[in-house]
């Protein structure tokens, strides 16, 4: 199992990309993804950390197939840094 911590710019509202994160949380379920924390930068409304875990290859291949729904979030997808941990 990998711990996934991701952080990115949003181009929207935290509380507008929040609600389609949460929306997506059975697509994340079913490829495999449990969600542990996503939260705003208390000094900057336009960054955003999600902490999710999964198998080995799994977060790449949900990111690559649902690029457009993650994008429409508000999330810039350019401004993502990616660390795992396992």
């Amino acid at each position: 199992m990998e711990t996934h911590v991701l952080t990115f710019t949003i181009n929207k509202s935290f509380a507008e990309w929040v609600a389609t994160y949460d929306a997506s949380k059975p697509l994340q379920a079913a490829a495999g993804i449990t969600s542990l924390y996503r939260g705003v930068s208390k000094e900057d409304p336009t960054k955003v950390c999600a902490v999710m875990q999964a198998e080995p290859g799994i977060m790449e291949a949900f990111m690559s197939d649902h690029a457009e729904l993650v994008a429409s979030s508000g999330h810039v997808l350019e401004s993502t840094v990616s660390q795992v941990f396992i």
